[in-house]
């Protein structure tokens, strides 16, 4: 009795789940009325249940809207039951009065507001036109996008790609694979050229936003970037991440450049690097700037001037750099730099400091103003004005003016000095072999017999002096008459042991190419004195004015 029930129920149960599975399924409900796809209009509606029986086959003229999007075609497939339809031959779907889409193919599903579209399909919003061969567009995120090619043109560009994305109620345009964006776009010549495998592009701003490595080509003119913004109207970039400009050349580099196509102008900002390939120099700051049609530079905070056109690098540092270009583009061409404030430079044969100076390539001369001081090996030179002129970038002369002191120290204690109004020094493979003192001329010097031994000490008062050496030393001085004393080394007067102005600035000296940036101002007290310029006196016009009515009064009081 039991197992009877037990089996009873069992069958139960199985006819009520055969029941549930052979029940009809419930059809979708019909979309809304303002969501469903009306047909407007076709010359020729008919049904063919054995081609396909969900189908309404509409021929000639056919017309369709779904919300405010209208569409037409040639003919159709109507899935009124799923909302969608195949639509064939002069494809067209205009949205409002700045989109319209045309192809061949049209596969349109009103649920999900996705139109497929196949086969020369042409996307046009207001300037813009992206051509492609297939272009899914979706409404509801109003995107569209390409996956077998496009090309996009609008006023001023052309883009073309492997795959992109351009969304009409942004005007954002994204392309991957193969990226090249050339302005102005076709018939007209380029005259800029981006290449990149992702870029995103703006056709209301005509901006590109460069965001992986990229190139950009403009007349003699190159930039790598991977993180930036060129503005394709104004030919204007803004770069991150240590992009890259070059040109003719030169290179410039920064944590972020500005770019100034048309204008051949870049700054750098943020440890900017400078570097002139054809000169052999280098500029570095955290701001560098050039300007190419003008052959102009500049670089400051934490500046740094790098030569390497001899085998001897020059290191110098300013608070600024300034670097410009003469007669450009002509034989006569010539460079000057500037450097200002807080001069210091070092080079392992010979080293700098003052407070500013100017290089002209034109006679090679580089003068050095304020507190200027010039060491070589244990030699020193200062005075208020030091001109220096080089035969190669070697040192042919040097030239110091008003209160001109060298030194040559010996030891601790003994130095060799001459002091001057002016003093010219020559130098023959970078040694200095003649020395010329003119004007209250005072010299200390300690001559050595031949065994190397300080003899003692020449004291000598004199208006002129020739100093010739000879493997750095004292081979023959002349002089006019002059007053003089010959000291033994251990009765030398204290008074007398160095000159009025004698001053050893070693603790001053770069002793290497990064101390460059480290100031030391001199000791106080050991600062040149202030030399008072005449100057010719000078009229006002009202003086001149004036003298004449005297004359003028005078005369008529003669003829009276």
């Amino acid at each position: 009795m039991r197992r009877k029930f037990v089996i009873a129920c069992i069958l139960s149960l199985l006819g009520v789940c055969i029941s549930m599975a052979v029940r009809p399924q419930p059809t979708p409900s019909s979309p809304p009325e303002e969501d469903k796809v009306v047909l407007l209009h076709a010359d020729k509606l008919y049904f063919n249940d054995r081609v396909n029986a969900l189908a309404q086959f509409l021929v000639g003229n056919v017309a369709f809207r779904h919300g405010d999007v209208l569409m037409y075609c040639d003919s159709a497939l109507f899935y009124e039951s799923s909302n969608s339809f195949d639509a064939y031959g002069n494809v067209k779907m205009r949205q409002g009065d700045t989109l319209s889409l045309t192809g061949d193919v049209l596969f349109y599903n009103g649920y999900e507001q996705l139109a497929r579209v196949r086969h020369n399909v042409v996307l046009k919003h207001r300037e813009s036109t992206l051509y492609t061969d297939s272009l899914d567009y979706d409404r509801l995120y109003d995107l569209g996008y390409f996956f077998e090619g496009g090309r996009l043109v609008d006023q001023d560009n052309e883009l073309t790609s492997d795959w992109g994305e351009y969304s009409p109620s942004t005007r954002e345009a994204i392309f991957n694979y193969n990226v090249k964006l050339v302005n102005p776009a076709p018939p007209a010549e380029p005259k800029t050229t981006l290449l990149s495998d992702t870029l995103h592009y703006n056709t209301g701003t005509a901006i590109a936003h460069i965001v992986g490595p990229s190139n950009i080509e403009h007349g003699e003119s190159h930039v790598y970037s991977e993180l930036g913004y060129y503005h394709t109207n104004e030919k204007v970039a803004y770069l991150l991440n240590r992009s890259i400009l070059t040109e003719n050349g030169k290179r410039l580099v920064g944590d972020s450049l500005v770019w100034l196509a048309d204008e051949k102008v870049g700054k750098a900002f943020g440890d900017a690097i400078y570097t002139d390939a054809v000169n052999k120099n280098m500029f570095t700051g955290n701001y560098g700037y050039y300007d190419n049609a003008i052959g102009y530079a500049e670089a400051y905070d934490s500046a740094r001037l790098v030569d390497y056109s001899q085998p001897d690098t020059l290191y110098a540092h300013a608070d600024t750099f300034k670097l410009f270009t003469y007669n450009i583009e002509t034989d006569s061409m010539y460079r000057v730099l500037h450097a200002y404030f807080h001069v210091r430079a070092f080079r392992q044969d010979v080293q700098g400091v003052c407070d500013s100076l100017v290089y002209s390539t034109l006679d090679s001369c580089m003068t050095m103003y304020r507190d200027p001081i010039l060491w070589q090996e244990g030699q020193q030179l200062l005075g208020e004005e030091i001109k220096a002129f080089f035969n190669d970038s070697t040192i042919d002369s040097v030239q110091v003016l008003r209160q001109a002191l060298s030194v040559e120290r010996l030891d601790s204690v003994h130095y060799n000095q001459v002091s001057g109004k002016e003093m010219h020094s020559y130098f023959r493979n970078g040694e200095v072999y003649k020395t010329t003192s003119v004007g209250n001329v005072y010299v200390n010097y300690y001559p050595f017999d031949d065994d190397s031994l300080m003899i003692g000490m020449n004291h000598i008062e004199t208006t002129l002096l020739h100093l010739n050496l000879k493997d750095r030393k004292v081979d023959r001085i002349w002089m006019p008459a002059a007053q003089g004393t010959m000291y033994p080394v251990p009765l030398v007067p204290p008074s007398v042991l160095y000159l009025e102005n004698f001053a050893w600035f070693d603790y001053i000296r770069p002793q290497h190419k990064d101390d460059i940036f480290e100031w030391r101002p001199k000791n106080a007290g050991t600062e040149l004195k202030e030399s008072v310029q005449r100057q010719a006196p000078t009229q006002k016009l009202s003086d001149v004015k004036r003298k004449k009515t005297s004359i003028k009064e005078e005369d008529n009081e003669h003829v009276q």
